[in-house]
């Protein structure tokens, strides 16, 4: 049996306590390893202190860039930490393979995606881990007609949505709408998390 404890959080917007204090969850819970759904800054300011005490820690650190995090910013941190940005290096734990996508079709911000941009980054990553018995999709953005949505007011991703009833993710992890942090909604067949700065911990079987 595949058991993982993993710990999920979002939009840390550049607060170096907030990465403190999550690296010190994360070792508290001792979470296998960290996902990261996107905007570790805020319109692209230093990423400094985002992922290193997580490192510090001892901690893995997969995850993908959010709006307010250039694709260089993301290729700094994946050098710098050994850190997996999921969007092109899908990451297998066990019998669990973790794939997805950054940025959002917001505009206006440093990393704008279309929606079919969105769509076949997704399809990239799933591929790569599409024989996985258990499937965790992480984008930054959240899906369109989602409980999400509808509470914040606040327009989700066709290219998500689609990828979500096309791949069907047993669990999908997303950022991006701070209103509605660490709701759990379904999705179909899939459990969606929206996660933020506050983190949550995620346990995952397969039996």
């Amino acid at each position: 049996m595949t058991k993982l404890k993993i710990l999920a959080a979002s939009d840390i917007h550049s607060d170096k306590s907030a990465a403190k204090r999550l690296a010190e969850m994360a070792e508290k819970y001792n979470v296998d390893f960290v996902v990261l759904a996107g905007d570790l800054t805020f319109f692209d300011e230093s990423s400094k202190g985002m992922v290193g005490p997580f490192v510090e820690k001892g901690k893995k650190v997969i995850f993908v860039n959010g709006n307010h995090d250039s694709l260089a910013t993301s290729q700094l941190i994946t050098k710098k930490y050994n850190a997996q940005h999921l969007q092109f290096y899908p990451y297998n734990a066990g019998d669990v393979g973790f794939f997805g996508c950054g940025g959002s079709q917001m505009f206006g911000c440093p990393t704008v995606l279309t929606e079919d941009e969105i769509f076949d980054y997704i399809s990239s990553s799933f591929y790569k881990v599409k024989d996985a018995k258990i499937k965790v999709m992480v984008t930054h953005a959240h899906a369109e007609g989602s409980l999400a949505e509808r509470i914040a007011q606040f327009s989700g991703s066709e290219g998500v949505r689609k990828a979500i009833e096309k791949f069907k993710p047993d669990i999908h992890i997303h950022g991006h709408v701070h209103q509605t942090e660490n709701m759990e909604e379904k999705i179909g067949r899939t459990a969606s998390f929206t996660v933020g700065p506050k983190g949550k911990i995620i346990e995952i079987y397969n039996k």
